[in-house]
């Protein structure tokens, strides 16, 4: 009998501490990605100032950049940005500060390369559906195209894609708009 070897963890915490290397568990699998670049980040920096800006406003809840979310020993990620409320958030944190039940949004930019794309168009997307994340965002900023998930029926499902000329709006952000064509870094200029 063959047993399968499933990353914890506590396997995360023994990890060489690498700047730039990120290591996250999906249901046991290990996966290392290096850091991100210019054009990944700049859509990072786009969202994470439309979010807070609007929930400013509302006062509603918390965006962040990078949170733990450790949903069980074997699945422990890092999104690129979340949005919590602050109900949700009272109940999600655990004493090292990171979230044990899902956030109500998660966004992911895409990184080149296969892996890296199915981690999050299919890896991540079944883990957060499972876990209860109510929107799952996926940016590609080669395509310009910003994919919308919505829990429906009990799971996550593709309700849009967005494209330049598009906003990103939610109902579970009431007044939230973002233009999608500001999301990408402009051109180097010489």
């Amino acid at each position: 009998m063959t047993v399968a070897f499933r990353f914890t963890s506590a396997d995360l915490e023994r990890m060489p501490e690498i700047e730039g290397v990120r290591y996250e568990i999906i249901d046991g699998d290990l996966f290392v990605s290096r850091q991100p670049d210019e054009n990944h980040q700049y859509v990072c920096t786009v969202l994470v100032v439309a979010l807070h800006s609007w929930n400013n406003e509302t006062g509603a809840g918390l965006t962040v950049t990078s949170p733990g979310l450790v949903f069980s020993e074997d699945n422990d990620v890092i999104p690129d940005l979340t949005w919590i409320s602050h109900e949700r958030r009272a109940l999600a944190r655990d004493d090292k500060g990171h979230y044990r039940i899902a956030p109500e949004l998660v966004v992911e930019v895409l990184s080149p390369g296969t892996v890296n794309e199915r981690r999050d168009r299919e890896l991540k997307l079944d883990l957060y559906s499972r876990q209860g994340v109510q929107e799952y965002w996926i940016a590609d900023w080669r395509q310009h195209l910003v994919e919308i998930y919505r829990r429906k029926d009990g799971d996550l499902k593709l309700v849009a894609s967005l494209s330049d000329g598009s906003v990103i709006d939610s109902p579970l952000l009431p007044g939230f708009a973002c233009q999608v064509s500001s999301l990408w870094a402009p051109p180097v200029l010489n």
